[in-house]
C-alpha cells in the first residue's frame, strides 16, 4: 500500500491530490504529484526507490514551494508487529520561508504527517 503511489490520493486522501508515474525502471520510479499542505497544494517531483517488502526511500522537489527532501518510510517486524521508521529532511531554498519554516515543517507538518499518514497505515496494519 505504501508503494502504490498512484493509490495515495486513495488511500492518504488528506495528503495527495494526485501522484501520476511518468517513468519506471525496476524498483526506481520518477513521479509527478500534487500535495496537500498548509492548506493549499502543490507540485512535487519525486524521485524514489522501492524497496519490497520494507517500504521506500525518496527525493522530493517542489520548487513552487520553495523546498526539497529526502525522506524515508522503512518497515520492520519488531515483537511481533510492524514498527515504522519514518524520517523526511528538507531543504528550504526561500530566504522568507526559512523564517518561519522550522516550526512549521519540523512540528505542525509532522505532526500532520503522522495523522493523516502513519496513523492511517497502523490502523490498517492492525486490522
Amino acid at each position: 500500500m505504501m508503494t502504490d503511489f498512484e493509490k495515495f490520493p486513495v488511500n492518504f486522501p488528506k495528503v495527495a491530490d494526485s501522484v501520476r508515474v511518468v517513468k519506471r525502471e525496476g524498483n526506481n520510479l520518477e513521479m509527478d504529484a500534487t500535495v496537500k499542505s498548509f492548506g493549499r497544494t502543490f507540485p512535487v517531483k519525486m524521485r524514489t526507490t522501492i524497496l519490497p517488502g520494507k517500504g521506500f526511500i525518496s527525493d522530493n522537489d517542489s520548487p513552487k514551494f520553495g523546498t526539497s527532501g529526502h525522506e524515508e518510510l522503512l518497515l520492520s517486524e519488531q515483537n511481533g508487529g510492524t514498527q515504522i521508521d519514518y524520517t523526511y529532511q528538507v531543504s528550504i531554498h526561500k530566504r522568507w520561508l526559512r523564517i518561519v519554516a522550522k516550526p512549521l515543517i519540523g512540528w505542525f507538518s509532522m505532526k500532520f504527517w503522522e495523522k493523516a499518514v502513519i496513523d492511517e497505515l497502523r490502523k490498517k496494519l492492525e486490522r
